[in-house]
């Protein structure tokens, strides 16, 4: 009995035991099971949207002769497709950083196997080992920090990564993405800063030295040290050697070959003529109707009418404080001008702040939010314009004399008075009754008709006398000025003002041609007769400081500070400046003033002081070189001022032919 006992007691010891490990072995396998679900799902649940979003494109504006000028981006990437990225340029990457990057599927077991290894010897998880795939889910989704839990993380969205992406798409994100050094990330980036050429055009050292930069970027860079630079292009050469990617006869002579650096043309173009391009953008999206993320981001290639040496010009001449009235610790005395073809519209060049640019800030030059009264200025347009159109002419006589209309009293600014004076004289010397009289013969509504057709705005509060000194309520900004003088500049015809000729695709589909938009304003006669008394402006009145070593015509203007308790005391203080002129190939517009006027900031200078310097200094270096020419003369004003003409006028106007007869 005993013996069977032990027995039966023996037999049933290995049962047991076959069962504990039995049900160990369940608990692992559900545990692995689970593990596995829970990895997959995890897996799966992770986002990667973000990675196969289209890269925004920057886009490129070109001047009117279509050279390039300037990069418009809120991207600091330009996406190339895997088709755009040569062999050579994968080959190198490949070899130098996941040599298994073909054989693996996100996660090379073979170096988690070396690196964890490490990292358990050196107890700081520090060493690399991760695959091309690894690195693009960190610079996408993960941050830099070096735990093992941020490991498990690439491991985990590089095989999300891998179920989603093909190996060349994969490879292209990665070049996409990756930084280069030196501020430039993206293959194209670093192919431009480098080499000056595009990424498809790189050769094998180029592609080579590219690729060595990965692990550190400004210990390798080129820039900083080309003997470092050249040592690690030669190890990946190397490394390519040995993975067969090229023959050892490539390998001695890629490696005998230097470094040869040539800045690229992009590097230079972000934040170039920043003050046109920031027109452009408003032009863009309120005539065009694009928005601005399409703008930043959408490729396009946008055709200016910018003459790279006028805006130069006027941006050199705007950085100098010397051409300004000197400002107050916290205010600067602003400006903004404009400078157009007027014999197309076209804009070819404009600044509309001083001191530091804030991106699409206010515009002085062109925006309707910082509208100012043009003071005399708008003598040629309200007043002289239309008694031209009337019959009257430069050496027609005008009253100065004590005037007072209805209450309404204008005095000259040196309160004086000249008795009769001609036309001429009296727009020379901008005097002001003699405005106002003249205005008051011709009929209000002449001068509103002429300032509406010169595409002046007008409230009907302005249908009064004080339109003939540019009191009007809402104001111009240069940009009408410059519109509205150009008719006088154009023969009498008036183009519309724009900076963009078209807007193209990448690859040249046509988004947006701008039509021309003239119409004429006056006669050819009368906008010669205009320009005749505007050179003497220059010549010999207000506008001197305006002199060019070419024939110039324009007019000064000056406003006062208003009448009200604020400026009490202050006798010469005025609010805002201008001089509006042209010569027979440019029209210009400038405006001077502070952005906010009160008893301590206020200017006492003149239109024909600093804007008239402006203008000349702008308009001679945007002209220096160029022919000197004259003002075209319209046929009808030879045929009117022959003197059978003049004599037949003078007889008809004094005997008055048409009522013979009549009683």
């Amino acid at each position: 009995m005993e013996k069977s006992s032990a027995l039966q007691r023996q037999g049933m010891k290995p049962t047991q035991k076959q069962k504990i490990w039995r049900r160990i072995s369940l608990i692992v396998l559900v545990l692995i099971a689970a593990a596995a679900v829970g990895i997959t799902v995890y897996i799966s649940s992770l986002d990667i949207s973000k990675l196969q979003t289209p890269l925004s494109q920057p886009s490129y504006l070109y001047d009117q002769k279509g050279v390039r000028i300037s990069q418009l981006s809120s991207s600091r990437i330009e996406p190339l497709t895997s088709q755009q990225i040569p062999q050579v340029m994968k080959n190198a990457i490949i070899a130098v950083e996941d040599r298994r990057f073909y054989e693996h599927k996100g996660v090379d077991i073979r170096s988690i196997i070396r690196a964890l290894y490490r990292d358990v010897i050196s107890g700081d998880f520090s060493e690399g080992g991760s695959t091309i795939t690894q690195q693009l889910a960190k610079n996408m989704f993960l941050a830099s920090d070096k735990t093992l839990t941020r490991k498990l993380k690439d491991a985990a969205y590089a095989l999300k990564i891998e179920a989603v992406l093909n190996k060349d798409d994969i490879l292209a994100a990665y070049l996409n993405r990756i930084y280069f050094g030196e501020g430039r990330w993206g293959l194209e980036n670093a192919a431009q800063l480098y080499f000056g050429k595009d990424a498809g055009e790189l050769t094998l050292e180029e592609s080579a030295m590219l690729a060595g930069l990965l692990k550190a970027p400004t210990i390798y860079s080129p820039l900083n040290n080309k003997e470092k630079a050249l040592e690690r292009r030669n190890l990946v050469l190397s490394l390519m050697k040995e993975q067969n990617y090229i023959s050892p006869e490539d390998f001695e002579n890629a490696v005998i070959q230097p470094i040869v650096l040539k800045k690229g043309e992009q590097s230079d173009l972000m934040g170039q003529y920043a003050p046109y391009v920031d027109y452009v953008i408003e032009e863009a999206i309120d005539r065009v109707g694009f928005t601005e993320e399409q703008i930043l981001n959408g490729g396009l290639q946008i055709y200016t009418q910018m003459d790279a040496s006028v805006q130069k010009a006027a941006e050199d001449v705007y950085q100098d404080s010397h051409y300004f009235p000197q400002g107050k610790e916290d205010q600067i005395v602003q400006s903004g001008v404009v400078i157009l073809d007027h014999a197309t519209g076209g804009i070819r060049g404009l600044v509309g702040y001083r001191g530091e640019r804030v991106y699409r800030g206010l515009n002085h030059a062109t925006s309707d939010q910082l509208q100012r009264q043009p003071g005399s200025a708008l003598k040629p347009i309200s007043v002289y314009g239309p008694a031209l159109e009337q019959g009257y002419t430069p050496q027609s006589l005008l009253r100065d004399y004590p005037l007072n209309i209805e209450g309404y009293a204008p005095e000259n600014y040196d309160y004086q008075y000249h008795g009769y004076v001609t036309m001429q004289e009296a727009i020379s010397n901008s005097w002001n009754i003699p405005a106002v009289w003249l205005l008051n013969e011709i009929g209000i509504e002449s001068g509103v008709d002429f300032a509406n057709r010169c595409g002046i705005p007008l409230e009907q509060a302005d249908h009064s006398l004080s339109l003939a000194l540019g009191g009007i309520s809402k104001g111009v900004t240069p940009l009408l000025m410059a519109q509205a003088y150009g008719a006088f500049a154009n023969l009498g015809v008036m183009n519309k003002p724009y900076a963009i000729t078209k807007i193209t695709t990448k690859d040249g589909r046509v988004l947006y041609q701008a039509e021309s938009e003239a119409q004429r304003v006056t006669s050819p006669s009368v906008a010669y007769n205009m320009t005749l008394m505007l050179q003497d402006v220059v010549a010999n009145g207000t506008g001197k400081n305006a002199q060019l070593d070419r024939p110039t015509a324009g007019k000064t203007g000056s406003v006062e500070l208003p009448p009200i308790p604020e400026f009490a005391g202050i006798s010469k203080g005025v609010k805002d400046v201008w001089f509006v002129g042209y010569t027979p190939e440019l029209t210009a517009a400038v405006w001077m003033g502070y952005d906010n006027t009160d008893r301590s900031h206020y200017l006492t200078t003149s239109g024909g002081s600093e804007p008239a310097g402006v203008f000349r200094e702008i308009l001679n270096r945007a002209l220096e070189g160029k022919p000197v020419v004259p003002f075209d003369v319209p046929q009808e004003y030879i045929d009117e001022n022959k003197p059978s003409s003049k004599f037949f006028k003078w007889f008809h106007d004094n005997f008055n032919f048409d009522n013979w007869g009549s009683e």
